[in-house]
């Protein structure tokens, strides 16, 4: 008898599908690969401005002619990264505490080109060191020459109170009644006045002379503070140092390193040992009457102190709270208004073997 369970010789499995998932998983990648592509060359009209190299001051620079005495201790300089971003990178940056999104004008304002604001930057660095050593030099007995023939307008920023008064090339020799040979003369003028004040700048443009007045707006960067909204130049500026002294900047632009410079040429300089064997951060902007001045990035730059085991950075008083935002319990943050303040916090650090030593 047949076997009704037995299977029919006539009868042929129909061919299975293959399944559809891992070809729809691959469609999905693909299209995310193609969005990617096409929107990574994209840029927001953002730069993220994040943690910077950190350099050790002492390395940048270079005495011949007479004695320098080896640190004992780091003095480091303090420095920001910044880079135009894209979507992602905007995203990325919004998730970093480290990293802060600031728009593409306040960066760099409207009308002015990455070279351009490459060289100013550069040239404020430049500034920066002259003042540096002549605040150093200065304070350790020596007679500097320290001479300009006024500023000279390298740029103006569109929108500001200068755009459309100021020119490029015109130079000013005086601010209401005071006479301006440096940039230092011209930036610590305007810094007396408040926003909203109208300041009178006289001098010459294509050799005539000109005198206009200009009402003071706030800086962009600089909370309190008073705008022209132009880029200075010493014009025929003019350092005979009595000592063969030389700065590498390493091509870092802006002026935020100056006391920091400052305090390196006191310390190469003088038997008196300032960091005493500590690891110290700093920045800030110095002028020649010994004033440090505010700067931009400072939680960047707590952060860049703290990534090379800083135990206390030292920033400007005007950036005080904002540093401490980022500090943490990692680093202690002193706020310094002038040179002195910031010497006399190192002359009252102990030497670091005796902590060391402390039970």
């Amino acid at each position: 008898m047949d076997d009704p369970f037995a299977p029919d010789p006539g009868f042929r499995p129909l061919r299975q599908r293959p399944p559809r998932w891992p070809f729809v998983l691959v469609g999905i990648f693909l299209l995310i690969g193609a969005a990617v592509l096409a929107l990574w060359p994209l840029k927001v009209p953002y730069f993220a401005v994040a943690p910077g190299p950190v350099e050790e001051v002492a390395d940048l620079i270079t005495v011949d002619d007479v004695t320098v005495y080896p640190p004992n201790g780091d003095l480091f300089l303090l420095t920001v990264g910044l880079r135009e971003v894209n979507v992602f990178e905007f995203v990325e940056a919004e998730l970093d505490p480290r990293v802060d999104l600031v728009g593409r004008d306040v960066i760099r304002p409207p009308g002015v080109t990455q070279e351009q604001q490459t060289r100013s930057n550069l040239e404020a660095m430049d500034q920066s060191i002259d003042a540096a050593v002549y605040v150093a030099l200065t304070r350790l007995g020596y007679e500097i020459g320290f001479t300009g023939e006024g500023v000279v307008i390298n740029e103006v920023v569109a929108g500001s109170p200068a755009d459309g008064v100021l020119q490029v090339g015109d130079i000013i020799s005086r601010i209401n009644d005071t006479r301006v040979l440096t940039v230092d003369d011209a930036s610590n003028e305007i810094r007396s006045y408040q926003i909203g004040d109208t300041i009178r700048m006289s001098g010459l443009r294509s050799e005539q002379p000109l005198e206009v007045e200009i009402t003071l707006a706030p800086h962009p960067d600089l909370e309190g503070s008073p705008m022209v909204g132009v880029v200075l130049d010493t014009v025929n500026l003019d350092l005979d140092l009595p000592i063969d002294l030389q700065v590498d900047s390493r091509n870092i632009g802006g002026p935020s390193a100056g006391m920091m410079y400052a305090l390196t040429v006191l310390d190469l300089l003088t038997e008196e040992d300032l960091a005493k064997g500590h690891r110290i951060a700093g920045t800030g902007t110095i002028s020649v009457d010994e004033t440090v001045g505010a700067i931009g990035g400072v939680r960047q730059k707590v952060f860049a102190a703290r990534s090379v085991g800083a135990e206390y950075v030292l920033v400007p008083t005007d950036n005080y709270e904002e540093a401490l935002g980022a500090a943490g319990k990692d680093i202690e943050v002193v706020a310094v208004g002038t040179l002195q303040d910031a010497l006399d916090f190192l002359e009252s650090l102990p030497p670091a073997a005796e902590l060391v030593a402390a039970p």
